[in-house]
């Protein structure tokens, strides 16, 4: 038995577990922190390569595709070849990517170097998970998927203050090049602590779905593109569309391969698909707290950038804190029953920015985000630890991938969706002119809406569990 497995059965206190934990730990918070340092980059990068924003967006936009498109395929292939040995690879090539990301020439090679830096942090990000679940002992999975979404959160609350020193001490080169001894350490950490791969002879080594894998990063892609690219149109609707029928033969593929990527099976689970579900719905839902949230701020209570930035970082801030009690109270109480409790408190946070007045300023906001958060961060590490539990060993990279891509979509989805809501309910044309009254009116509207989707998520819950204790009784019958 590997170091590893010996500190699982012995506790995640063994030395060896956190040791490994901490690899994967900096694993997730290297990829979570690509995604948010290189926002704050776009105005300097502008000016630097002399290109239009519309150019320089898709230096956030590859990294965002290449880990939606690429996520499930990465947990699968590490599923068939090893997991240790492509977390490795996927810790190099993004380090790698991440040096050619600050000696970039030009604005199309930095493009290109992020979507590769995209592909490390996608193996990085389902593998970090699926091998939290096997290096520590079933009763504490829930903390360590706590640990993983504090450093996520860390990440993406680090991004933007980190990109903003480095931009103005280095440049903007020293928002990719500060990932390079990060990565190396990453990389030596999860060398020495992380197990070595079970050696299976190449008769019982399934193989990869190449043609599965390709038709699910078009359409995914094509799906992320409809939402993201310009103002809805008729490229959009022919991306729509282009990745309806995608999705449909990917289906139509998948029921015939030898060794699908993904088993359709695994989706007749009803906790599963319920949980997938509930992922999408929360996602979209927070989403809207960073898209209405800096209008709210600046436009309704007249809040400087500066300090629009300092309220607007409570939220990571809180995720940060709240991740790893999180992930105790899941092992303690059971992470279905936390799925559900974190469900009703991101709904009471969206009850109460729905009905708060713009009178109680600042104070009033960050109470109910503090409320919104602590939820979603319950709800988060209970509904991962529910799914990652009782997977089988040999599945885990694959199940880890499509929980990741369920997240990844939802916030995708609540950015192209509730900003149009926001806008609608505003009233306004130009949201950036609009009176503050109306911007305030429009931020209640919005969470009364995302508070309804809370509302399903919490239906979906409900179907979950009648569902599994009906196959239960029906066992026991």
């Amino acid at each position: 038995m590997s170091i590893i497995a010996d500190g699982a059965v012995a506790g995640s206190t063994a030395p060896s577990a956190r040791s490994a934990l901490a690899s994967l730990s900096l694993s997730m918070l290297l990829s979570s922190l690509g995604i948010s340092s290189a926002n704050v980059a776009l105005p300097t990068l502008t000016q630097a390569f002399g290109a239009s924003f519309q150019e320089t967006q898709w230096v956030v936009l590859a990294y965002l595709l290449a880990i939606t498109t690429l996520i499930v395929g990465a947990g699968r292939l590490g599923d068939i070849i090893g997991r240790r040995r492509l977390l490795l690879a996927g810790i190099l090539l993004f380090t790698l990517a991440s040096t050619l990301c600050g000696v970039a020439p030009s604005v199309s090679l930095l493009i290109a170097a992020r979507a590769t830096q995209g592909l490390g942090a996608a193996i990085m990000m389902a593998l970090a998970m699926a091998f939290a679940g096997e290096t520590v002992a079933k009763g504490k999975t829930g903390s360590a998927m706590g640990l993983l979404g504090t450093m996520s959160a860390i990440g993406t609350a680090l991004g933007p203050s980190l990109g903003g020193v480095l931009i103005a001490g280095p440049g903007w080169r020293g928002i990719f090049l500060v990932n390079v001894p990060l990565g190396v350490l990453a990389l030596l950490l999860a060398y020495r602590t992380l197990p070595l791969d079970r050696a299976r002879p190449n008769t019982d080594r399934p193989g990869f779905d190449p043609i599965g894998t390709l038709l699910l990063a078009l359409t995914l892609a094509a799906y992320a593109l409809a939402m993201t690219i310009g103002s809805f149109g008729a490229l959009n609707v022919a991306l729509l569309l282009a990745a309806v029928f995608g999705a449909g033969l990917f289906v139509h593929v998948e029921a015939r391969a030898a060794s699908p990527l993904i088993r359709l099976a695994m989706f007749r689970d009803p906790a599963l698909r319920a949980s997938l579900a509930m992922s999408m719905l929360v996602s979209a839902v927070m989403m809207a707290t960073l898209v209405v949230g800096p209008f709210y701020l600046s436009g309704a209570l007249g809040l400087d950038a500066a300090l629009v930035g300092i309220v607007l970082s409570v939220g990571p801030l809180v995720t940060a804190l709240t991740g790893v009690p999180a992930g105790g109270l899941a092992d303690h109480y059971g992470a279905r029953r936390m799925t559900i409790v974190g469900l009703i408190g991101t709904a009471a946070g969206c009850f109460l920015l729905s009905m708060m007045p713009a009178a109680l300023g600042i104070p009033g906001y960050i109470a109910s985000i503090v409320v919104t958060t602590i939820g979603y961060a319950l709800f988060q590490t209970a509904n991962n630890t529910a799914v990652m539990t009782d997977v089988q060993a040999d599945r885990r990279g694959v199940v880890s991938g499509v929980l990741n891509l369920a997240r990844n979509l939802g916030l995708i989805t609540g950015a192209s969706v509730m900003g149009p809501v926001f806008a609608f309910a505003s009233g306004a044309s130009d949201i950036t002119t609009a009176r503050p009254d109306a911007v305030a009116a429009g931020m209640q509207i919005t969470f009364a809406v995302a508070a309804l989707l809370i509302v399903v998520a919490l239906a979906f819950a409900a179907w979950s569990g009648w569902r599994t204790s009906l196959r239960l009784r029906h066992h026991q019958d």
